[in-house]
């Protein structure tokens, strides 16, 4: 399977992280999480002569979803997200589905915790892990539909990928813009907790 290009764009005030992901050999792609400046990722998909076939969101908040409408409105493009986020998206989002992109593909993964219906999307190589994972650090668990245990999962979950796995985040909000699953595993605190209750009183203390 061809290794999909991830172009990371700075999108918003707010430090938000949006993806331009495409196949260079059919120069076909998506969006992943087009947040306040969609225009952007536009702007680099028709400098790279990427056609965007689809939107992808990692979860439904505002800070990440509010440059949809633009991204739909430049193309036959479907939308794809969990139920829990957007419930009348065209394609509905759910644990293992795979997203054809070219002459590869992204697999879902079901993370939630941070908010409902958050997901985390798997390239042969990369992770795009929108609020879930940060660089150093996790998504908050204090906010309406959060869950601190549900986290806690998710993340045991992402810190069995490959060491070698790029991790591509949601927000600019570490020392890098990205990093691996073994650079987590070395420097992240939250990913380092040794069990449940240790990860609460980090999250919410």
């Amino acid at each position: 399977m061809v290794a999909l290009e991830i172009v990371q764009l700075k999108t918003s005030a707010m430090e938000n992280f949006s993806y331009l992901i495409y196949c260079p050999q059919t120069r076909e792609g998506a969006v992943v999480d087009p947040s306040m400046r969609p225009q952007l990722v536009l702007a680099e998909a028709a400098r790279r002569e990427v056609t965007v076939h689809l939107l992808l969101n990692t979860h439904g908040h505002q800070d990440h979803i509010k440059g949809n409408g633009d991204i739909l409105a430049a193309g036959d493009i479907k939308l794809a997200a969990h139920p829990d986020a957007i419930p009348d998206a065209d394609i509905q989002l759910a644990e293992g589905m795979q997203l054809p992109i070219g002459n590869s593909s992204v697999t879902v993964m079901d993370t939630p915790g941070h908010a409902p219906g958050s997901v985390v999307f798997v390239t042969t190589d990369a992770i795009i892990s929108g609020d879930t994972l940060f660089v150093s650090r996790c998504g908050r668990a204090d906010l309406p539909g959060s869950d601190v245990r549900q986290l806690y999962t998710s993340l045991q979950r992402l810190k069995k990928l490959p060491p070698a796995t790029r991790v591509y985040p949601g927000h600019d909000y570490g020392p890098l813009p990205h990093s691996t699953i073994a650079w987590e595993l070395e420097h992240n605190e939250f990913i380092k907790c040794p069990d449940l209750e240790s990860f609460i009183a980090l999250r919410m203390g």
